[in-house]
């Protein structure tokens, strides 16, 4: 529309269409159910955002989100210590939590090698993953990262790393399609991928 312009409607919009998979017309349609909102409910939306990113951080263990020091899982004294679930991103772990099937605990890479993308090892918590292991506590590392060529290199990788210190590296079995991401897979899917897992 000519001459329709509301600079801090715009600002709201263009902010809105910053975030993945959100296009221009999702962006105006969140932006004006915001504007629909009682202002209490939009501040308090607009605090949420604030706190969310001032206080949650990377777990000094798993590198997870949490808001303390450690995250819960890796507090938790009834989790497996011996075996490490190895995750690309953090939302990867809420995908297998859902399931109730694992009683280990994490690891989150931030990322995969991807030479397309110049990330490489170095780039990934890796070195964070191998400090974990010098304690000779963990038994097991199962790899979960995504079934695509990234995600398979990135286990391949891992895997020539670890297995030389005597723990055994396994991958989850193929009930997740090739070539999809872990957290649009459903709990059952993911809990018959944990249990069918294969040594790599």
């Amino acid at each position: 529309m000519a001459g329709f312009n509301i600079v801090p409607l715009n600002e709201l919009i263009a902010q809105f269409e910053r975030l993945p998979g959100i296009g221009k017309k999702t962006a105006q349609r969140l932006a004006f159910n915001i504007l629909e909102q009682p202002p209490e409910r939009a501040e308090k939306f607009a605090e949420a955002l604030v706190n969310a990113r001032r206080k949650i951080r990377f777990c000094s263990v798993c590198q997870g989100l949490t808001d303390t020091e450690v995250c819960s899982v890796c507090a938790d004294p009834t989790r497996d210590k011996s075996v490490i679930c190895v995750v690309a991103e953090p939302k990867d772990i809420i995908a297998f939590e859902r399931t109730r099937e694992f009683g280990g605990t994490y690891h989150v890479l931030h990322g995969v090698i991807s030479p397309m993308d110049n990330i490489t090892p170095d780039d990934l918590r890796i070195k964070e993953l191998m400090g974990r292991l010098a304690s000779g506590e963990v038994t097991e590392i199962i790899m979960a990262t995504n079934p695509t060529v990234e995600g398979e290199a990135t286990a391949s990788y891992i895997s020539r790393l670890v297995k030389p210190m005597g723990i055994r590296v396994t991958r989850l079995a193929y009930g997740v399609p090739v070539g999809s991401d872990l957290e649009y897979a459903d709990e059952f899917t993911l809990a018959r991928a944990l249990q069918g897992r294969n040594e790599i």
